[in-house]
């Protein structure tokens, strides 16, 4: 027996976010999809998927909770595995960063790096972005000065840090891209990275001190490593990094990184960059997804257009969602979901096109011939045409799901599925079996219908698990689904005469159109009233200052801060623009002070200001903090304080 090629694909490894939506499902499933047809093509597959759980991000978020970072986490995780589940997800596991077996391999590639010198102490000063959990330069800002990937402001962070010397590999990894044209798709993420490269690369701070969730640094505790460094070097714990050599051999390098378009910088640059320090291969390709906009729109949370995964499969089916996602979306382009569009398929595609053909074909044998498929004999024409384009399919269904055209190769099989649909018709079973002469060629007919189906239920398992096997059983094959592979279909002729095939069950049912619809709107409205009772439930909330704990003020830090500069917010007459000095950094500040100072006045002062407020683009001008102010009707003072810059207000 031949063994087989292994083949290692990966997703990334998800932020556990407090809210699952459709675009989660999205990429899973192409990586689901593309692992279930390499296992089909005789391949030794390991699929990987996770959650990325360190990192400041998290910690704000368990503390705004009331609960540690690993509770917060634990739950959200559990969502996850749960979506997976629903979705048939066929991973062969599942890493979490603050496992045990993670974070050995993440101290131990510290230090390997480390020793080699390619790591190195010293101090960041610089512009972080927490939600991407990403550092930035200057220069690399958006033309409102927030971070390019997700346009939040940026904070200034001052602290200790250990650095990768990625500057070191710079040069190398541009030409690993150069001369491999295929190692980042599609083209188009390929040309953003070389450009990205060609501006320059600053060595990676790689370490933070001003929070503890994350994991330390092996020769220094109180440093926690950056997320990125921990998160990306996940993919090499489950295949025996450290305790496996042999699996390890086997799988790595990963044949394929399926990340979505805003990350592929971490896992094209980043990511060779440590490999080249470990003296590793790196992965063979990267291939960054789009983004699935809904009814034309990004989602978002404010916008109220989250679509939520768990909801629509227990309404429609998991297959259904995974035929609708793979199908509608071309590979490496953003795609949009629209419920319409949804039930539209599902009736189209899979209640009349695939469910008619199934239900059809065995009424039919039940009917004409007590259940039993009998052999073929002799060709017609027809015959042989169904044939061709049955082979043809295959063919077309093996060549473009090993280059990853997913969408066009389910259209080739519904081409497929309609050819056999079109069978029917130009045979006619129904007049052949009233012409007890033409028994035999009803008998081909029958057979050769069947023999599509059975090359059907192959054709749609990457995409649709369930439905795949429902027909396989429905069919009564002789064969363990489980056990079929690609080339049980590359010859025509598989099922056995003598068959006696199951009895008809509705795959999806047609979804009706106008209840459909009533109901939607009940929703809406109901979804509207509840939306209305909130806004005005927080507008009363925030219309009374109420009381707060001792623990939310301890929340507030409070800084002296000296004003070094001050200069107008153009536009704005109530607007001042200050740089002020907290003694280890300068921050700029947006203050509606205007009408009640002058420059000159507020030079010089040193007022208090709220460090970690949240900073806001106020006019265009990003405020990172707010200064104390005493007002009435009539007068506005800030507060002022004769105590040095950087001094804690208790």
């Amino acid at each position: 027996m031949t063994e087989k090629k292994p083949y290692y694909i990966t997703t990334p490894i998800y932020y556990p976010s407090a809210k699952l939506h459709i675009g989660h499902a999205y990429c899973t499933t192409i990586a689901d999809s593309i692992a279930r047809f390499k296992r089909l093509a005789g391949y030794d597959v390991f699929f990987l998927t996770g959650s990325d759980e360190h990192g400041l991000k998290i910690q704000q978020k368990a503390e705004e909770a009331g609960v540690t970072p690993i509770e917060y986490t634990d739950k959200i995780v559990a969502s996850f595995q749960n979506l997976w589940k629903k979705l048939n997800i066929s991973n062969d596991d599942f890493i979490r960063t603050t496992q045990e077996r993670h974070i050995q391999v993440v101290q131990e590639i510290f230090r390997r790096i480390y020793a080699k010198g390619d790591i190195y102490k010293g101090k960041y000063t610089g512009l972080y972005c927490t939600p991407c959990e990403s550092y930035w330069t200057e220069h690399q800002l958006d033309e409102n000065g927030c971070c390019p990937d997700c346009h939040r402001p940026v904070q200034e962070v001052s602290e200790e840090a250990y650095f990768f010397k990625m500057s070191k590999y710079a040069d190398r990894v541009l030409k690993y891209i150069e001369d491999n044209p295929d190692f980042i798709q599609p083209v188009s993420r390929r040309n953003e990275m070389i450009n990205f490269i060609k501006q320059g690369l600053d060595d990676l701070c790689i370490s933070r001190t001003s929070f503890n969730w994350g994991i330390p640094v092996p020769t220094d505790p109180k440093h926690v490593i950056y997320v990125w460094f921990d998160a990306l070097t996940n993919y090499l714990t489950p295949i025996g990094f450290l305790d496996d050599p042999e699996k390890f051999q086997k799988y790595w390098p990963a044949d394929l990184h399926l990340v979505g378009k805003e990350i592929v910088r971490f896992h094209t640059i980043i990511w060779p960059c440590i490999l080249m320090a470990l003296d590793l291969p790196l992965p063979k390709k990267v291939y960054g997804h789009g983004w699935l906009i809904v009814d034309g729109d990004k989602m978002s949370k404010s916008k109220g257009n989250v679509v939520d995964p768990i909801a629509l499969i227990d309404e429609f089916s998991a297959d259904a969602i995974r035929y609708f996602l793979l199908r509608e979306i071309n590979l490496g382009q953003d795609g949009n979901f629209s419920r319409d569009a949804l039930i539209q398929r599902i009736n189209s595609d899979l209640a009349n096109d695939l469910g008619n053909l199934l239900h059809r074909t065995l009424n039919m044998i039940g009917k004409f011939q007590d259940g039993v498929v009998l052999a073929p004999q002799g060709e017609s024409d027809i015959d042989l045409s169904l044939r061709a384009d049955a082979k043809e399919t295959v063919d077309f269904f093996r060549d473009n799901m090993e280059n990853m055209q997913l969408s066009l190769t389910i259209k080739k099989v519904w081409a497929f599925i309609s050819r056999a649909n079109k069978y029917i018709d130009e045979t006619a079973p129904w007049a052949l079996a009233k012409d007890p002469e033409k028994k035999q060629e009803l008998a081909n007919v029958l057979y050769n219908l069947v023999e599509s189906l059975r090359t059907i239920s192959v054709l749609i398992s990457p995409f649709m698990p369930q439905t795949a096997e429902r027909i396989w059983k429905q069919l009564n094959l002789p064969q363990a689904f489980a056990d079929v592979q690609l080339t049980d279909i590359e010859t025509w002729g598989g099922t056995p005469a003598g068959l006696h095939v199951g009895t008809p069950e509705q795959l999806f049912p047609r979804i009706e159109v106008e209840k459909e619809d009533k109901e939607a709107a009940k929703a809406q409205a109901k979804q509207a009233k509840q939306a209305k009772a909130e806004k005005k439930q927080k507008q009363a909330k925030q219309a009374e200052p109420g009381e707060v704990t001792i623990d939310d003020f301890k929340k507030l830090e409070l800084r002296v801060a000296k004003v070094l500069k001050a200069e107008k917010v153009e536009k704005a007459d109530k607007l001042l623009k200050l740089t002020v000095d907290l003694g280890t950094e300068q921050r700029e500040v947006v203050s509606g002070i205007a009408k009640n100072y002058t420059i000159d006045d507020i030079v010089g002062k040193n007022v208090i200001l709220v460090a970690n407020l949240k900073p806001a683009k106020i006019r265009g001008v990003v405020s990172h903090g707010m200064i104390l102010a005493a007002a009435d009707n009539k007068d506005l003072k800030v507060v002022s304080v004769d105590m040095p810059a950087g001094t804690e207000v208790h």
